[in-house]
């Protein structure tokens, strides 16, 4: 603040402020503006860049799944190695190995859904006709459930343009589908052959204190994603081989099919095993009946209340350390983004950013390195 003196009538100096450009910046509000302007420029760099991934979505969710099961199967790759085995070699035998497991799951499914659908399907139309039938003994009036014009409505629905639409929106999908199978395989491919090699390419530019962050935060996040992938997939695959057996025993229809879905399902939290649940009590309902489905709702939630509070403190103890209140605002944000991929990559990308910040500045927080 600039003072100029000033002459009264009586000829007597007086101090009048002057203001200037510096001191409109430099004073409380000048600073709560400068600090305003610079959380602005930062919100809407944050949302260019998450625009940015959506747009590109097609690429950059099959490289986050890349990075997220090449961490997990990086201690395999790195035994082999340990071994002798060269780099190429291991990277592929764990690729196809991984791959041998994926499709016999697949072809596992397809032939136990070919089995059994006849069945189900009539055990669904028997059981829908005896709601139709209980709708119809209700105390007041219903008008009959008119099937000729439902058939009507859906071949005025397929020969309508909104289904061609919509056909074509299918297709583009499938096509996006594909491609990202293919990026996918290629990207892990690399990932597990050269992975350690290119993140040291990457921090070639930087030296000494840099570097060495470098290196704690590529350290922290193969290690927090890998366990996290491990620790869910042991968690899920009890929850499934439980919840698989109690189906077999009830005689259940698609028990293999649900045990799947209950093991994908477990890796979204909070969630995931509710629906699961659901699906397998539904489908026992149509099928077995009531009781059934009754015991199975009682499967499901002792399973869940067994892994809450006994495996899954212990298993995910020292790989997923976020607040319930984190995770479901990471499963939020992951699900309006990215769908239910969003929604399973949401959750360890948030445990490995919260477990990259505490070792940003605090090697003591990091995880010993992989030789």
């Amino acid at each position: 603040m600039i003072f100029r003196r000033r002459r009264s009538s009586h000829d007597t100096p007086l101090a009048e402020p002057v203001t200037t450009l510096r001191g409109l910046w430099v004073d409380r509000l000048g600073r709560l503006s400068i600090r305003s302007l610079q959380i602005m420029l930062v919100l809407a760099l944050a949302s260019l860049v998450v625009l940015s991934l959506v747009a590109l979505r097609v690429v950059v969710i099959p490289l986050l799944l890349a990075i997220i099961i090449a961490s997990a199967f990086s201690p395999v790759v790195m035994w082999m190695r340990r071994r002798g085995l060269p780099a190429m070699a291991a990277a592929w035998i764990t690729l196809l190995g991984s791959l041998l497991v994926l499709g016999g799951i697949i072809t596992a499914i397809v032939f136990a859904v070919r089995r059994q659908w006849s069945d189900l399907w009539q055990q669904a139309q028997s059981g829908f006709d005896q709601l139709l039938d209980w709708v119809q003994s209700l105390p007041f009036d219903v008008d009959e459930f008119d099937v000729e014009s439902l058939r009507d409505d859906l071949i005025a629905f397929v020969t309508s343009a909104e289904f061609g639409s919509g056909a074509l929106s299918g297709a583009v999908a499938v096509g996006e589908f594909v491609a990202g199978v293919l990026i996918f395989v290629v990207v892990l491919f690399f990932l597990l052959k050269d992975g350690d090699h290119i993140w040291q390419f990457m921090l070639r530019p930087f030296r000494g204190v840099r570097r060495a962050r470098g290196e704690r935060i590529g350290t922290t996040a193969v290690t927090t994603l890998g366990g996290y992938i491990r620790g869910t997939s042991i968690v899920a695959l009890v929850d499934a081989v439980a919840i698989g057996l109690a189906l077999v025993i009830l005689q259940v229809p698609l028990a293999l099919p649900l045990a799947v879905i209950v093991f994908i399902a477990a890796f979204i939290p909070l969630v995931g095993a509710t629906v699961a649940g659901t699906l397998a009590a539904l489908v026992a309902l149509v099928a077995n009946g009531p009781l059934i489905a009754l015991i199975v709702v009682i499967v499901v939630i002792a399973v869940n209340q067994l892994e809450g509070d006994l495996l899954q403190p212990v298993v995910m103890a020292k790989t997923m350390k976020l607040h319930p209140l984190a995770v479901l605002l990471a499963l939020s944000a992951g699900t309006i983004l990215g769908g239910v991929i969003g929604a399973i990559l949401s959750v360890p990308i948030a445990a490995t950013a919260w477990a990259i910040v505490k070792t940003w500045d605090d090697p003591a927080n990091a995880p010993p390195a992989r030789s």
